[in-house]
């Protein structure tokens, strides 16, 4: 199984307006396979990832970083910070009401940014 990750990191998240099909499950599951701490949804609709940051400052500096990342890629996460470091982070392409290969090359950009976890 050839990670696609590398691939994913040098690709630009290519504009929807739908009118395409959203990836079928066999290729999801296929592509989850490269992403560490990726999870698909109980409905298959979007792949998500939860973080438990140091603090409220390291979960702020990641969703900017993903902000800048997200803006320059024209695809956008659904972001939710509770308890003030639990960071989550939700991606679906809202145009087909799924999920694209977009979502997997923004998750891929996303994984690689450093993060300041808190110790267990």
């Amino acid at each position: 199984m050839k990670n696609l990750v590398p691939k994913w990191l040098k690709k630009k998240c290519l504009p929807c307006e739908g009118g395409v099909e959203p990836l079928k499950a066999s290729q999801t599951v296929r592509y989850l396979r490269g992403l560490k701490g990726w999870k698909l949804s109980h409905d298959g609709k979007f792949i998500h990832a939860e973080y438990r940051m140091k603090n409220f400052a390291e979960a702020m500096r990641l969703i900017n970083r993903i902000a800048v990342i997200a803006e320059k890629e024209g695809h956008h996460p659904d972001i939710h910070l509770t308890g003030y470091r639990n960071l989550g982070i939700e991606l679906m392409t809202h145009a087909i009401g799924g999920l694209s290969e977009n979502d997997f090359i923004l998750a891929a950009k996303i994984e690689r940014i450093p993060k300041k976890f808190k110790q267990a």
